[in-house]
């Protein structure tokens, strides 16, 4: 059965920094990009979530990429009401006590409007080519769950030793606290339903499947679930999100597209629909999505 679903967009790349949608030269005609999109369209219950993805691997290695957490600083500043995060930050890139300090700021920043995306990486290459650790997958899903327990050590305000096989904090000092209550979301992204899923029904606040074929999210739910089940996590506390590409440039066919895709995916249980537009750096993608497909949803 349909739902109501809300829908986020993502951009991953930029061909140049200077060709950002948002840059600060844009600033003097109000907010940009995504948040200008929220507050035009009058929806308070509609909130776009611009996700940042910090591995460069997505659009191949030789696409610019900008640094996820400098830009969503950057971000914070330039929007009122769009939810900020990385799609997903992988575990090995940031030393945990640092990641949640980071994620922390940007809360602050932007009052209470971050999450902090995470999941166990994927891109080899780019780690081994910026002299990052890359451990097999085992290692990076222990690690993954250590900073887990730790971003729920920091944000729950009680300083105290953190030890751990990979990861030992003496003072995990965490001032100012988020303005988010009780703590920033917690995203976990992958498909993985022995491990990944597991993960997001213990941890986290909301899971987001990758590009899921149809009818692998309805499947990929049923397991988690059944995790939440095993250790009696309330399921409809989790937010269910799942990430699609679209390309809006073929003009009204590519507008139906995405919109058939995103009824779909909420007729699998989907609640938020992030969608990746590879070109959102040119405004037009996503003034269509604003102008389209928001629209058409929540109709």
């Amino acid at each position: 059965m349909a739902q109501t679903i809300r829908a986020g967009c993502a951009s991953g790349s930029s061909r140049t920094p200077q060709s950002l949608a948002w840059h600060a030269s844009r600033r003097s005609r109000g907010p940009v990009g995504p948040g200008a999109l929220a507050a035009k369209s009058r929806r308070s219950s509609l909130a776009l979530r611009l996700a940042l993805p910090p591995e460069t691997g997505w659009d191949g290695p030789d696409r610019p990429m900008l640094e996820a957490y400098t830009t969503l600083g950057f971000l914070a500043a330039s929007t009122q009401r769009v939810t900020l995060g990385a799609l997903v930050t992988g575990v090995v890139y940031r030393h945990p006590g640092l990641l949640v300090k980071t994620a922390t700021t940007l809360d602050v920043l932007a009052r209470g409007r971050a999450y902090l995306g995470i999941g166990a990486g994927w891109y080899e290459r780019e780690a081994v080519g910026l002299g990052v650790p890359w451990p097999a997958r085992g290692e990076r899903f222990e690690r993954l769950e250590e900073t887990l327990r730790i971003a729920q050590l920091m944000w729950s305000g009680r300083v105290e030793p953190f030890e751990g096989r990979h990861y030992r904090l003496a003072e995990p000092l965490s001032n100012p606290a988020p303005l988010a209550r009780p703590h920033p979301p917690i995203m976990i992204g992958g498909n993985g339903e022995r491990r990944t899923l597991r993960l997001v029904a213990r941890y986290a606040d909301a899971c987001n499947l990758l590009v899921p074929d149809p009818g692998e999210s309805r499947r990929k739910l049923a397991v988690l679930r059944e995790h939440c089940q095993a250790i009696g996590r309330n399921y409809d506390l989790i937010e269910k999100t799942s990430l699609i590409e679209a390309d809006l440039r073929d003009g009204a066919a590519g507008l139906r597209r995405v919109i058939d895709r995103l009824r779909g995916q909420s007729e699998e249980g989907i609640e938020h629909v992030i969608v990746n537009l590879p070109n959102a750096e040119e405004l037009g993608p996503l003034e269509a999505f604003g102008r389209e497909v928001i629209p058409a949803l929540s109709a």
